[in-house]
């Protein structure tokens, strides 16, 4: 998703992206909707075989930047780069590194490395300790979003009529958790919190919503989706709690919204978190990984992962307060707009690339 997200804007800014993928991949079928033709491969062994083929490809269009986005790429950047000296080989890490990465074969590839993205602090700290590189050489890039789709365009009638096809009743505050159903992204957790919270204010008229893909070919994990489907069943809450399914209309989705959980419990950075603060909502976040970093008590909430409790007290105390939804979302939404914008995180992106090939 990535590739395709940044390319529109780097065509705008005056660069020349290329693509090199496996053949019939979602990331080649992605390129080509962004309007590259990528170089094609059939496997990551036929790729090595076909160095010569790709290194005429660099030659031929006078490539000097290469950008790989995982790490089972970098022995296919690092010897490209190796044959080629000119290029400057760049890679985001988008996870997090959990072991260290440190043997001959690392210090080899990462070696290779003029710069390293990490996309949070959080990040950026468990690299530091993992990867054979000097700290300089190992940077915190925020991702961005283009916020502009995220501005609210429904008319009060297609709100409300998005509202009924989601199951939430008129007068009720709906609290939604965008996200793939898979276990770490605390939907199990949340959804005790609903129960918690349903004891804790009876007279309080809510909705929950799941917004997520239910079946493993839409990203789940779908014996995780039966557990939480059960989980929901016998908490009682089969009139309280929305499945949506798979989605992709996800910015009008947060316009039927007035709250937005986000409990996972290590986000490497915590997208979904954006996208909700350029819509202008009310956000609860894990008080985890990344999301810290991004939302803060000005506008936005943090609870502790897994605890239930703190996050019924959490949604409680928004549902009961639609002053205070606002105010925070108008914050989170200007936040948004000065530091995540897909503008300014391209932009920084190439002020790396050109430092990269003046170093």
């Amino acid at each position: 998703m990535y590739p395709a997200r940044i390319i529109p804007e780097l065509k705008r800014q005056g660069w020349k992206p290329h693509g090199l993928a496996l053949a019939g991949s979602a990331v080649a079928r992605s390129l080509r909707e962004v309007g590259i033709e990528p170089l094609t491969v059939a496997t990551k062994g036929r790729a090595l075989l076909q160095l010569g083929r790709i290194l005429a490809y660099l030659k031929a269009h006078d490539i000097r930047v290469l950008h790989c986005h995982k790490s089972s790429d970098l022995r296919l950047g690092a010897l490209l780069v190796s044959l080629r000296p000119s290029l400057k080989l760049f890679f985001t890490d988008h996870m997090g590194a959990t072991r260290p990465k440190k043997d001959l074969y690392h210090r080899w590839a990462y070696g290779r490395v003029t710069r390293l993205f990490s996309i949070s602090e959080a990040t950026r700290a468990r690299n530091l300790h993992a990867f054979p590189l000097p700290a300089e050489r190992i940077h915190r890039l925020y991702l961005g979003i283009d916020i502009a789709p995220y501005a609210p365009r429904l008319a009060p009638a297609e709100r409300e009529a998005l509202r009924h096809e989601l199951g939430i009743p008129t007068n009720a505050v709906a609290i939604g958790l965008p996200g793939r159903l898979t276990n770490g992204k605390g939907q199990v957790p949340w959804i005790e919190a609903l129960g918690i919270l349903r004891n804790l204010a009876p007279g309080l008229a809510w909705h929950g919503v799941l917004i997520g893909g239910l079946t493993a070919a839409e990203g789940s994990d779908e014996a995780y989706v039966s557990r939480l489907q059960e989980r929901v069943a016998s908490l009682g809450l089969e009139e309280k709690v929305s499945f949506t399914g798979f989605r992709r209309d996800l910015p009008r989705l947060f316009e039927a919204l007035e709250i937005v959980c986000v409990p996972s419990r290590n986000e490497a950075f915590g997208l979904t978190v954006i996208e909700a603060m350029a819509a202008g909502k009310a956000i609860i976040g894990a008080d985890s990984g990344a999301i810290p970093e991004l939302i803060d008590a000005t506008c936005g909430r943090l609870a502790p992962p897994e605890d239930t409790k703190a996050w019924a007290e959490a949604m409680k105390t928004l549902i009961d307060d639609s002053e205070q939804r606002q105010r925070l979302g108008q914050a989170a939404q200007a936040k948004a707009v000065e530091h995540f914008q897909l503008s300014s995180h391209v932009q920084a992106l190439l002020d790396e690339y050109v430092i990269g090939e003046s170093d």
